[in-house]
C-alpha cells in the first residue's frame, strides 16, 4: 500500500509539473499577441473618439491627482487610466482622449475612452471592456446610446428615465440603470479630469 501511494504521489507531481510547463508555454505564447491587440484596440478606439485627429502621443499623468480630482468631484468609483494629447495634420493641439475605468458596472468593472476637444466638448465615447448584462447592460455598447453623450459641452451628465430633454441628459438603458450610471459618471469623470490639464475648461 505504501507503494502505491509513493506511485500515486510521483504520477501527480509529474502531472502537475507537466500542466505547469505547458500553462507556462501557453502564457509565452500568447503573451505577445494579446499585448498587440489590446494595443490595437486602444489606439483604435482614440480614433473612433477623435476622427479628424492625425497624431496621438501618451501623456505621463499622477494617478493620485487624479484620484483626488475625481473625489473633489463627487466620483470616487472612477479612476483614470490614461490621458493622449491629440492633435491635427499641421500638429494643432485638438484636445485629449481621457481613459477612465468605472468599478461601478453591474457585472465589473467597465473600460472607457473619451475623447475632449479644448473647448471642453465631449467629441465621442468608445467603450473597450464591458462584461455587462446580455440585451440589458450590454446595450451601453451600441452607437444609439454612446452618440447620446457626442458633440455636447457640460460640465456633467446626467441621465432620465423619462425622455431627455437637455443637452446634458442621457437616455437611461431600460431595465440597466446601473449599468447607464456607471458609463455617465465614467464620462462624468473625463470631464473633471480634463478640466484639470492646461489647455483644459
Amino acid at each position: 500500500m505504501k507503494n502505491e501511494l509513493i506511485k500515486n504521489t510521483v504520477i501527480l507531481t509529474v502531472i502537475t509539473l507537466i500542466s505547469g510547463l505547458l500553462l507556462g508555454t501557453v502564457y509565452e505564447v500568447t503573451k505577445g499577441p494579446i499585448a498587440a491587440e489590446e494595443e490595437r484596440a486602444k489606439k483604435a478606439a482614440w480614433k473612433s473618439v477623435f476622427q479628424d485627429a492625425a497624431d496621438f502621443e501618451e501623456q505621463e499623468f499622477d494617478a493620485e491627482a487624479g484620484k483626488n480630482i475625481l473625489s473633489d468631484a463627487g466620483l470616487t468609483a472612477q479612476d483614470i487610466d490614461s490621458v493622449v494629447a491629440a492633435s491635427g495634420s499641421g500638429g494643432e493641439s485638438l484636445g485629449f482622449v481621457i481613459g477612465v475605468i468605472s468599478h461601478e458596472g453591474y457585472g465589473g468593472d467597465i473600460k472607457l475612452s473619451v475623447g475632449i476637444r479644448n473647448d471642453g466638448t465631449v467629441n465621442g465615447i468608445e467603450i473597450l471592456s464591458i462584461n455587462e448584462t446580455a440585451g440589458l447592460g450590454m446595450r451601453a455598447d451600441t452607437d444609439e446610446f454612446k452618440m447620446q453623450f457626442e458633440n455636447t459641452q457640460t460640465d456633467q451628465f446626467v441621465y432620465t428615465k423619462t425622455g431627455a430633454t437637455a443637452d446634458n441628459e442621457i437616455d437611461a438603458l431600460s431595465g440597466a440603470t446601473i449599468t447607464t450610471n456607471a458609463v455617465t459618471n465614467g464620462v462624468n469623470a473625463a470631464i473633471a479630469y480634463f478640466s484639470s490639464l492646461e489647455g483644459g475648461n
